[in-house]
């Protein structure tokens, strides 16, 4: 059992897929899982381009901790089409200890292998990824 950092590789698929969504913007959202058994993070699903904000937050589980990352679309008040990339972090207060623990230790090791990523979000509930909060941190 690794509890430390050092001991989560990330799968190769990580980083291809997340540099699709930042590049080529093949993908609107990644969802990321640790697998236990291989101590590794791997790509759970991909959102198309036409999914939704809605889309992305119905695809986290309700008592499993998670990663993601988002690529947000929006209009500035100067009327200008922008985007953010976001990353989160979801720990839902239903999850295990144990796998809050390894998302927790394990995150910023995986988040500096996405190259790109601009704003941070943590979420334990849905209310605290609202598209409303992802619309304020955007801008």
């Amino acid at each position: 059992m690794a509890n430390s950092a050092s001991g989560m590789a990330v799968h190769d698929d990580c980083k291809l897929k997340f540099l699709e969504l930042k590049a080529k913007r093949n993908f609107r959202f990644i969802i990321f899982k640790i697998d236990e058994r291989i101590q590794q993070v791997i790509v759970e699903k991909l959102g198309q381009p036409d999914e939704s904000y809605n889309d992305f937050t119905s695809s986290f589980p309700a008592d499993e901790c998670r990663y993601a990352v988002f690529d947000f679309d929006f209009i500035t008040d100067e009327n200008c089409q922008k985007s953010k990339i976001f990353f989160i972090s979801w720990a839902p207060d239903s999850s295990k200890v144990r796998s809050k623990m390894l998302y927790a230790s394990s995150k910023d090791r995986f988040k500096r292998e996405l190259d790109g990523i601009q704003v941070e979000l943590q979420a334990t509930d849905p209310s605290e990824m609202s598209f409303d909060i992802v619309k304020s941190r955007a801008i």
